[in-house]
């Protein structure tokens, strides 16, 4: 993918203080919303991703990924439709714990794992 990561915009560095969680992120071509943290406050933001032809995405400030800030009368709206498209993305956390739980040879690991825990947990009671 030939775009700027969200968790990776951290312009105006002036405003930006940290990206608290991607809420949605769909990748190359798409909006992301994130919760960061901008002059000292928690806030909604948005950006449209980069793709090969313009890998900075928009907005752009002085030739940086930046964000922008979602006023507060629109912040809920948006973050909770960005957790609801999360949800079916492919991209998305529960997407991603499907494709774990798909995944026979890690799930019999996990569990082999999980045992050996309480082996050991055992071992010290003694």
């Amino acid at each position: 993918m030939a775009y700027i990561r969200p968790e990776e915009v951290l312009s105006p560095r002036k405003h930006v203080g940290g990206v608290l969680e991607v809420i949605h992120d769909p990748g190359e071509g798409h909006m992301s919303v994130a919760r960061i943290i901008w002059d000292d406050r928690e806030r909604i933001a948005t950006r449209w991703n980069g793709d090969d032809e313009r890998p900075l995405g928009n907005p752009v400030s002085r030739g940086q990924a930046t964000w922008f800030v979602v006023d507060d009368y629109a912040a809920a709206s948006i973050e909770h439709a960005a957790r609801e498209a999360a949800q079916d993305s492919p991209h998305g956390l529960a997407a991603g714990y499907r494709e774990m739980a798909e995944d026979l040879d890690r799930e019999r690991e996990a569990r082999d794992w999980m045992e050996g825990l309480i082996g050991d947990g055992t071992d010290q009671a003694g």
